[in-house]
């Protein structure tokens, strides 16, 4: 696979990126991970709206879309009403088939990147309450749990109980 090139996503990349995260729930499920995401829950609407407010990133390699994140500027759903001093990172996903192992975490570091880019210090995230693997993922990545935040809405779906995260980037320019 050749170098990673990372771009915002246009309306026309919107059926790559709903495949991608289709994909990314699939292989969730088949790595016994459940309740996190489920295949067809997010369309292209759904992105396009990101799109609107915020920002969906594409990892490209070989000229094929192999990984993308959300990135919103504020989060008050999960961080209720926050100073604007971080970035929130969301639905980051890669492409199983394709990607060699620590994909996932180059993505993460352009993300923190663009957070930087923005004059912003922090980058937080969450992920599913009880889903260890992720949050291990996240530990190990350099971001702390700094909180829970119990019955957060869900598109398409029933709320749920998710771990907050955060990383400060500040000072650290790019972060490496």
């Amino acid at each position: 696979m050749n170098e990673l090139r990372f771009r915002l996503a246009g309306d026309a990349d919107l059926p790559a990126v709903v495949r991608l995260r289709d994909d990314a729930a699939r292989w969730m499920l088949g790595q016994g991970v459940t309740g996190q995401w489920r295949p067809g829950e997010l369309g292209r609407d759904h992105f396009r709206r990101i799109m609107d407010g915020g920002e969906v990133w594409l990892a490209e390699a070989d000229g094929r879309v192999v990984g993308a994140w959300e990135l919103w500027w504020e989060d008050e759903d999960a961080w209720g009403p926050q100073p604007p001093t971080a970035g929130y990172v969301h639905r980051l996903m890669v492409d199983h088939g394709s990607v060699p192992p620590g994909t996932g975490r180059e993505l993460l570091r352009a993300a923190e990147r663009r957070v930087v880019e923005a004059g912003r210090s922090l980058v937080r995230l969450d992920c599913l309450a009880g889903n260890e693997r992720l949050t291990s993922y996240y530990l190990e990545a350099g971001y702390r749990v700094v909180g829970r935040k119990e019955g957060k809405p869900q598109p398409g779906g029933t709320a749920k109980s998710f771990t907050l995260l955060e990383k400060s980037v500040r000072g650290e320019g790019a972060p490496a």
